[in-house]
């Protein structure tokens, strides 16, 4: 039966004078499923079920629906999705959208009862998507921002991780957006990632593939070691190292002169007192355009 004007009253809409509807401890109602997913079909019972000769249906204080013995009104805008079952009145929505989240309230005359009962409906979540500003970046230079997004969702939580450890707030690390965006500050070398976005709400949850940074960055903490007999005749390696992305250019130098000799070994055989003082390891990144250096001095003596 459509809904019509004056159909309210003559169906048995609430009346709001002079009568009064008590919650009844004995009747309560049963969500076939609660919180529901868009698309869902949405089964309101009343348990126990009541032998009911005429009720009303609302959601947030309007009208869903009414009905008097076997004749039911449906409000236009819950045409073709809600039903009634005029002996027990249960409600049945279908294809339940987001907007039909809300508190629930069955009232009834005949018998005398009224009950309510909180609804929630959430859109599942899809195709989660994390994007970066840029993904190269050279330490200390500038901050790298990303985004996380959904094809579809609602009522989204964000949860952002850094490997396996979740991503927390601090000084260098903001969350905007409703915890949409993270802006890592001054990005250094420990902030290559993997990042990951995880989003849920309280049907779906998705999470997004890895975003990794490129952090450029030294040379710097050189190390120099020599490893060997300091005695004429005797062979000496040297080792350096340093900490670049990407790996540093090592060139050797002796008394301030290069020894046209790249890489991370020196490798001196058969000394000579002439060749102890000062060997000298430079490091140099062309991506940073900066250089680094550390020297030892050897002293090379008589057996």
């Amino acid at each position: 039966m459509a809904f019509k004007e004056g159909d309210g009253e003559r169906l048995g809409a609430p009346r709001t004078s002079r009568q009064s509807f008590l919650a009844s401890a004995a009747v309560e109602i049963q969500a076939s499923t609660n919180p529901a997913v868009v698309g869902a079909t949405l089964t309101l019972s009343l348990s126990p079920p009541p032998s009911m000769k005429r009720g009303t249906w609302t959601v947030g204080g309007s009208l869903i629906l009414n009905w008097v013995g076997a004749q039911e009104a449906v409000v236009p805008g819950y045409s073709g999705r809600a039903t009634v079952n005029v002996l027990t009145g249960a409600l049945t929505l279908s294809s339940v959208r987001v907007a039909d989240s809300g508190v629930y309230v069955v009232q009834s005359t005949d018998p005398q009862l009224q009950a309510n009962a909180s609804i929630s409906v959430y859109e599942p979540i899809s195709n989660v998507t994390l994007k970066a500003n840029q993904t190269d970046f050279i330490e200390f230079n500038t901050s790298a921002v990303a985004s996380c997004s959904v094809s579809s969702g609602s009522s989204l939580s964000f949860l952002w991780m850094n490997g396996s450890s979740e991503v927390t707030a601090s000084d260098r690390v903001q969350l905007t957006d409703g915890y949409s965006s993270l802006t890592v500050v001054n990005v250094s070398r420990y902030d290559p990632g993997p990042f990951r976005c995880r989003v849920s709400n309280p049907v779906s949850n998705g999470t997004s593939d890895p975003l990794s940074f490129t952090i450029i960055y030294g040379p710097d903490n050189m190390a120099l070691t020599v490893n060997g007999s300091f005695s004429v005749g005797s062979n000496l390696t040297m080792r350096c190292s340093a900490q670049s992305n990407p790996p540093a250019q090592l060139h050797w130098a002796f008394r301030g002169d290069s020894l046209n000799r790249t890489g991370p070994l020196l490798e001196l055989y058969g000394v000579t007192e002439d060749q102890s003082g000062p060997y000298s390891c430079v490091a140099f990144n062309n991506h940073t355009n900066m250089n680094s250096s550390i020297s030892s001095h050897v002293i090379i003596t008589k057996k």
